[in-house]
């Protein structure tokens, strides 16, 4: 009415029904009011694609005004009306009093009122979220089926201190963020909302409006599913439904904190690249697929464990996964969430281990991520010298900051425990530790002591490792970390950062280097070889030939080798000798076993139709039988972290590419002897010396024909001689085949 005189209550309404207000329950739901000078109550909801809106009570049906153009509705009633169905606000477990029949774009539906139900998040809970040592925080943000008073519904819950206002929006509300605005609960700066009878597989993301006015549609940070890519939107998945059947394995798994005293072969996949269904328009295989093709594979090889590239969400999937957007959840490229567990579970039925590349170093800048998800820095750091990584365009999480450090580090327990992986591989370590890493002088800031290590995020891995082994035992960390960092692999409590393992970036890069001289220039490039055993203690390695090794022009593992064909096969099985050999753990990528010629592409499958060609068929017979011979051979695995389980028997034989070893179970007197021979030169009577005598049977030639070799070799085994050589009392004379790696054991 003209000239009439506006009240606090009417700039409550605008503010909830213009979408500018942060709290709309103040406004919306059922509230005392004053109907005909008695005191009743006033409903108001905002539905601005009705048409009609009536409230529904056991006394009959109200038409509701519409209070406001944008779509605010209300209706008066006195206290009566509800007879005994009294108050609903509160905790919202009171028997409910009315719904509401919406009329929209040609459709009727009745719901519960959302803004009838009081707040679900405890007090206790915020705390822990604030203090960043609630551990399970995915139980408590994100989206959640629950029951409230008998009514079933979806609770959502998000983290955006700075927000003006967060919403839910999504399929259901027609993605208007003025029909379900959350409350905010101060000063914990986390919004939340119980939304009635939302479907499972719902489409919706947080709709979040700036201090500037800005409108942000934001996935939700701890949403279990996700649209599949390019679409970006979260969905509603409620976990709970999937029986596991890997009952044994994960009895078991505490009592594998001695894994470093078990074998560990690992086989690392990216799932989308794998093995297409090229037939069906070279479409990925599903997790269920994968399932019950990969797990023959890795059994029949003698894999030990497998190691996924990314398998979060991620919108681009040239990222190779690396670029995560949904860190809980898996990419739906693939199926499902349980579609996943049934993965892990064929896996560990059929003995093998599960780890996953995770990445906490960074994320990307899509619009619907993390990045700035209030309007602010929120998960990465406010100053570019350390919030943007200067090599990938992404930004860094912000370790120092509680609530970011609950988000990761329930994210690790998340994967560990709701999916039962074993381990988690911690992507780019280098990265985080290093305040200059990649940067130049005057992009970084050093730290409150000068240094230029990253104080927070050492404290951050620390505090990840200590989490993880001990609340999850049996499970592993694994550090991609390419500095001389000390004691990346040693407990915090001894001041390491606590990883179980750590990749030998300088094995693997030395190993390579020498291997792609031709012979003839290898003995001027010996050192290459053995400089790894001067180190080799120093962590709990794992010697790593990764996906990294072959793509941007680096070629493929069999390409890099030089000579004619052969040569490169045999080249390539020397080196894979060599690599089981020698003291740690084993991780190969996929492809490499059989010799694949041409770069990954993550585009395509690997090119399976090679082993039709029997060089390449013997080369995968090849890494079979060393998978095999090294479970068989506790020597080979049982001290891959003390001296005492290796010796050089020579090092030093440059001249003839000649490199001899031993290797050591606990049982003293269970040894190896292994010979590797660099140059094609065949080198017959070669003399080398072994701690006891009696027969060597050859376990392993690399150079039988049924390898694709030329067959020489010491036709079984060979006796020792009481001829003292290279400190022993005892030696033998062998045939060491050219370009060749044998295996021999007494």
């Amino acid at each position: 009415m003209k000239g009439a005189v506006r009240t606090f209550e009417d700039a409550l309404v605008d503010a909830v029904a213009d979408g500018m207000s942060d709290d709309p329950f103040a406004v919306l739901g059922r509230h005392a009011s004053t109907v005909r000078g008695r005191r009743g109550f006033v409903i108001r909801t905002v539905r601005p694609a009705a048409d009609r809106v009536d409230v529904v009570t056991a006394d009959g049906i109200t038409v509701m005004q519409r209070r406001h153009p944008t779509g605010m509705f209300e209706a008066r009633f006195e206290a009566a009306v509800f007879g005994s169905a009294a108050s609903t606000t509160g905790t919202g477990t009171e028997e409910l009093g009315y719904r509401l029949r919406v009329h929209e774009l040609g459709k009727v539906q009745e719901i519960v009122d959302p803004y009838q139900f009081g707040q679900v998040l405890t007090d206790f809970d915020l705390h822990l979220l604030g203090e960043g040592t609630h551990y399970h925080a995915w139980e408590k943000l994100g989206s959640h089926r629950l029951t409230i008073g008998g009514i079933d519904g979806v609770h959502f819950a998000v983290w955006a201190p700075n927000a003006q206002r967060v919403s839910v929006i999504g399929t259901f509300n027609h993605w208007d963020g003025r029909v379900h605005a959350m409350r905010r609960l101060v000063p914990s700066g986390i919004w939340e909302l119980f939304i009635p009878g939302l479907p499972e597989g719902a489409c919706y993301k947080f709709e979040v409006r700036t201090s500037a006015g800005q409108l942000l549609h934001k996935a939700d940070p701890y949403a279990r599913l996700f649209e599949v890519p390019p679409n970006t939107a979260s969905v509603i998945w409620s976990d709970g439904s999937y029986r596991w059947r890997d009952e044994d394995w994960m009895r078991d798994r505490p009592s594998f904190d001695t894994w470093r005293e078990r074998p560990m072969s690992i086989y690392e996949i990216h799932p989308g690249s794998w093995r297409r269904i090229v037939s069906e328009g070279n479409r990925y295989q599903t997790y269920r697929e994968l399932a019950d093709t990969l797990v023959p594979y890795l059994c029949e090889m003698g894999y030990t464990h497998v190691e996924l590239m990314p398998v979060m969400e991620h919108p681009f999937s040239g990222s190779w996964g690396y670029q995560v957007i949904g860190f809980y959840a898996p990419t739906s490229r693939f199926g499902t969430p349980d579609d996943f567990r049934y993965f892990v579970d064929e896996c560990h039925r059929n003995g093998i281990g599960v780890i996953l590349d995770w990445v906490p170093g960074h994320f990307p800048k899509d619009r619907h991520g993390l990045a700035e998800f209030d309007g602010t820095a929120l998960y990465e750091h406010a100053d570019p010298r350390k919030g943007v990584h200067q090599d990938w365009g992404t930004l860094v999480f912000n370790y120092g900051r509680n609530e970011v450090r609950a988000f990761l580090l329930s994210n690790a327990l998340f994967w560990l425990e709701e999916f039962h992986v074993d381990g988690l591989r911690v992507d780019a370590v280098a990265s985080m530790l290093y305040l200059d890493y990649s940067r130049e002088h005057g992009q970084w800031i050093p730290n409150e002591f000068g240094g230029r290590e990253n104080l927070e995020a050492v404290s951050f891995l620390q505090q990840l490792n200590t989490l993880t082994h001990g609340r999850v035992a049996g499970t592993m960390t694994v550090a991609e970390e390419s500095t001389a960092w000390p004691a990346v692999s040693r407990p915090v409590y001894a001041g390491g950062l606590g990883f179980s393992y750590k990749w030998n970036m300088g094995w693997m890069h030395d190993v390579l280097a020498f291997i792609q001289q031709d012979p003839v220039h290898r003995p001027w490039h010996h050192g290459q070889i053995t400089f790894s055993m001067l180190y080799a203690f120093t962590e709990n390695f794992v010697l790593p030939l990764s996906h990294d090794e072959v793509v941007h022009g680096k070629r493929a593992m069999l390409d890099k080798m030089p000579g004619d064909v052969w040569q490169k096969h045999a080249s390539l099985r020397t080196l894979y000798g060599y690599m089981f050999g020698h003291p740690g753990k084993k991780l190969m990528f996929m492809g490499c076993e059989f010799g694949q010629w041409r770069e990954w592409n993550h585009d395509e499958s690997l090119d399976w139709h090679l082993l039709a060609d029997p060089a390449h068929e013997g080369l995968q017979r090849w890494v079979r039988d060393l998978n095999h011979a090294y479970r068989r051979e506790p020597s080979l695995y049982e001290i891959d972290f003390d001296g005492s389980g290796f010796s050089w028997i020579d090092c030093n034989d440059n001249e003839n590419s000649v490199i001899s070893m031993i290797r050591r179970g606990r049982d003293p007197h269970d040894f190896t002897v292994m010979v590797a021979n660099f140059t094609p030169v065949p080198r017959h009577h070669y003399r080398i010396g072994v701690p006891e005598a009696g027969w060597y049977h050859e376990l392993l030639n690399s150079d039988a024909a049924v390898y694709g070799g030329s067959n020489v070799g010491n036709e079984g085994g060979v006796r020792t001689e009481p001829r003292p050589l290279h400190g022993h009392e005892q030696s033998l004379s062998l045939t060491v085949p050219p370009l060749g790696f044998v295996l021999l054991k007494r």
